[in-house]
């Protein structure tokens, strides 16, 4: 039987971050705006798709939503004692670079079993302009298989936070925007697969050329 709401330890640990870290960085260091917010599901599984710039992005997202968002997170950070538990806590589930890990799907379906809000960028790697040029159907099978909405969300700026060879995060004006939750795809056909992936894309296209 699924939950309708994330782990209480979660949502503890995720209120304690939240607080503590990443809305004060967000709403002050960041001069971060919201739009949208009422388009988000106060409870349930959904599929989050978004741009990707930053290593900031995950938690802006997961703060932006109001909601706990599982993101996928690189292998190597779950044989790492502490960290490992910190994660998976928080709703981390492990992927293999470069490859079309099914046991990350897998943990993705089980999350949203769960009630969930998971999270995928669209292009599944950091691109340095914040735009989508090669979608993957990572998002799409997802929601298909688990028969969850997905919701677009863009993120404005976050691509400067970080310059190279700078230690220091900038202080650069980040916008979120949210969009409405877009229908799962009603087979796995690869054809449906990428007319949905399109149109999160384009949405999200769509959302970042509002700007600030």
């Amino acid at each position: 039987m699924s939950r309708s709401r994330e782990p209480v330890a979660s949502l503890m640990l995720y209120h304690a971050f939240k607080w503590s870290v990443v809305s004060p960085v967000l709403h002050g260091y960041l001069r971060g705006r919201i739009y949208g917010a009422e388009n988000v599901p106060k409870e349930g599984p959904l599929v989050v798709v978004s741009n990707h710039a930053s290593d900031f992005d995950p938690p802006i997202v997961s703060c932006s939503l109001r909601r706990p968002v599982a993101f996928m997170a690189k292998e190597e950070l779950f044989k790492i004692p502490v960290l490992k538990q910190g994660i998976e806590l928080y709703g981390a589930y492990p992927v293999k670079r470069g490859s079309a890990d099914r046991s990350a799907i897998r943990a993705a379906i089980n999350c949203l079993t769960e009630g969930w809000a998971v999270g995928l960028f669209l292009q599944g790697t950091r691109t340095t302009d914040a735009r989508i040029t090669e979608p993957k159907l990572g998002a799409a099978l997802i929601a298909a298989k688990a028969k969850v909405p997905l919701l677009p969300v863009s993120l404005w700026g976050t691509q400067g936070i970080f310059v190279k060879g700078s230690p220091v995060p900038h202080s650069v004006p980040v916008t979120v925007r949210i969009g409405e939750a877009i229908a799962f795809p009603t087979s796995t056909k690869r054809e449906e697969l990428e007319a949905v992936t399109q149109q999160c894309a384009a949405a999200i296209h769509t959302l970042h050329d509002m700007g600030r």
